[in-house]
């Protein structure tokens, strides 16, 4: 559509010093004269949300409009949602990765709903750095800011994490292999999985697979090729057709013909 070529939108990556705590920062900005929505395709991250200008709003499944004032936390994102950024207005989002999120504010669930930072660390803090971040004229200004800021509240990551979070063998259970390396019982590893990341493995799995056939439909539309919908099934190592109709209904309520379909409405922040 011709009016969103006023939404304008952009990946920012982070000094390597920071690759263990973010894994990336993005910024959007509604420049034209109409409110535009978009859909966030799920990150299993925790998400740290800046908004500038008018009041941003995201709605949930369940049709639970959450309106985002300064700053807003909230996450690990399994499902999608739909935000909505009026005229003028512009969000700049820092995307926590692994135990990130754990390593900074400590042991304090944000399943939804969405809350404000102040309130996991009953200090003001937050609201004082949004008001530091729009004196600031530009994002990549903005991002130094909140890097520098976050540096001495982050706690060091302790080495069952860094081991979760490096393991690459697909062929082998992480939480069995761990389990023996580290002399700890495999529920205990579990348990730290869950509590420091916010997700079972199980759990991330199910979304890698998903996020490998969104990834082949992004490709073979950019190449303007026919989406071959047996072959995803097979690569992405799905049952059957409906396992993967089940999948995408599951994570983002549509089935994968009405996701090509829709494409240009929804972000993918991974890509």
């Amino acid at each position: 559509m011709e009016l969103h070529s006023e939404y304008n939108e952009y990946r920012i990556s982070v000094p390597q010093e920071f690759e263990n705590v973010f894994t990336h920062f993005y910024f959007a900005e509604n420049s034209s004269e109409f409110s535009i929505t978009k859909t966030l395709l799920p990150t299993y991250q925790t998400i740290l949300l800046f908004c500038f200008g008018e009041s941003a709003t995201m709605s949930t499944r369940e049709k639970t409009v959450i309106q985002i004032d300064k700053c807003m936390v909230f996450g690990p994102v399994r499902q999608a949602f739909e935000y909505t950024l009026p005229s003028g207005s512009s969000i700049l989002v820092a995307n926590f990765k692994d135990d990130a999120f754990f390593r900074f504010f400590g042991k304090i669930s944000i399943e939804q709903p969405a809350r404000h930072p102040d309130e996991l660390l009953e200090e003001n803090c937050f609201t004082d750095l949004w008001h530091q971040l729009i004196s600031l004229h530009s994002t990549s200004g903005q991002v130094n800011h909140i890097l520098e800021f976050c540096r001495p509240y982050l706690q060091h990551r302790d080495s069952t994490s860094q081991l979760l979070s490096s393991f690459e063998n697909d062929l082998l259970s992480p939480i069995k292999v761990i389990a023996e390396q580290t002399q700890q019982t495999e529920r205990n590893i579990q348990r730290k999985q869950k509590e420091q990341f916010g997700y079972s493995l199980k759990e991330l799995n199910r979304y890698n697979r998903f996020l490998k056939a969104i990834k082949i439909i992004e490709k073979e539309t950019e190449a303007q090729n026919p989406v071959k919908w047996f072959t995803i099934i097979d690569e992405c190592g799905y049952y059957d057709q409906s396992q993967l109709i089940h999948d995408f209904r599951h994570f983002i309520n549509i089935s994968p013909a009405q996701y090509l379909k829709f494409q240009q409405e929804i972000c993918n922040p991974r890509s």
